[in-house]
């Protein structure tokens, strides 16, 4: 899988991955993947809600050592 964008936001609790995932998406174009660290549990979630209701696509979402990868194809 090809990562267009990487954002980082170990570190941050929820809502500001979200905010900085959405910043990130905004400049990207459809079709485009991005890629969110989150070391927020609860982001897991928030993305699932977050795609959803903005017409994205949840590719997968993995976890390794604490940190959430989740993948993000934009609509």
């Amino acid at each position: 899988m090809n990562i267009d964008v990487f954002v980082d936001a170990k570190g941050l609790s929820c809502p500001m991955p979200i905010v900085k995932a959405k910043k990130a998406i905004d400049a990207m174009e459809s079709g485009q993947i991005m890629q969110v660290d989150s070391t927020d549990k609860g982001s897991v979630n928030d993305f699932q809600g977050w795609v959803r209701a903005n017409s994205h696509e949840l590719l997968k979402t993995e976890e390794a050592d604490g940190v959430y990868r989740i993948f993000v194809r934009k609509g």
